[in-house]
């Protein structure tokens, strides 16, 4: 990671979009803006918290250690959005890592500064208050989910969820690039088992992959498997 010129907008990221016009300024002031190569981590689990991050350009994972050998992602990110932000407990550590999945850009301000910016701006706090609300349903819906669904069921979710999330190309492909291990990490199963039910889906003409490329054909078979896993 290093740091690179002033590419931010000041308008873009989540940040930008909700603290006051007067406040800006002073962000100008205060954010330094780094280059994040492609599987380059921008921090890790464990490491001590010293300031937040937004995503000007490309996308990251977020993941935590499952066991010795594998990874659980929590979630995916996008230009616009929050990263860092599990670090604001009373432990002044990353409980999670992050991992640009793709060349990104990162704004970079010390949590000092952050701190002092929900203190000014009302409407960001409450956004950032509705935003962690939303998260902490996501997760306890994804544990549940790893608890109760089956794995073919997790997978379908977690083709749906990436639609949902970064939409589609022109092609028709989900724009997010990514790997089977990151999508096998992101429903909760293993390699073997999501090259299995990738193999099961292709022949139903349900989602096909070529390369890292994701193309959902059928999204209302996917939602069968979803809802009749819950019944």
């Amino acid at each position: 990671m290093k740091e690179c010129g002033n590419v931010c907008d000041l308008k873009s990221c989540f940040l930008c979009q909700l603290c006051l016009p007067e406040w800006l300024p002073a962000i100008a002031v205060q954010k330094r803006n780094y280059e994040v190569k492609k599987g380059a981590q921008l921090f890790k689990e464990g490491d001590a918290v010293k300031g937040i991050y937004f995503i000007y350009k490309g996308s990251f994972k977020v993941h935590k250690r499952w066991d010795q050998e594998k990874e659980l992602i929590i979630r995916f990110a996008r230009p616009g959005d929050i990263i860092g932000h599990m670090g604001l407990g009373k432990q002044p550590l990353y409980p999670v890592s992050a991992t640009a999945l793709e060349p990104a850009v990162v704004c970079y301000l010390d949590m000092d500064f952050f701190e002092a910016s929900l203190k000014v701006n009302t409407g960001l706090t409450y956004q950032l208050m509705r935003f962690f609300a939303n998260e902490l349903q996501d997760s306890q819906r994804s544990m549940r989910d790893l608890a109760h669904m089956s794995v073919k069921a997790r997978i379908a979710q977690a083709f749906v969820s990436l639609k949902q999330q970064f939409g589609l190309d022109e092609n028709g492909f989900i724009q997010l690039e990514i790997s089977r291990q990151d999508i096998s990490s992101f429903a909760g199963t293993t390699y073997e088992t999501l090259f299995k039910v990738l193999n099961d889906f292709s022949k139903q003409d349900i989602v096909m992959l070529t390369g890292r490329k994701i193309q959902v054909i059928n999204e209302s078979k996917l939602q069968e498997i979803i809802t009749s896993d819950n019944t």
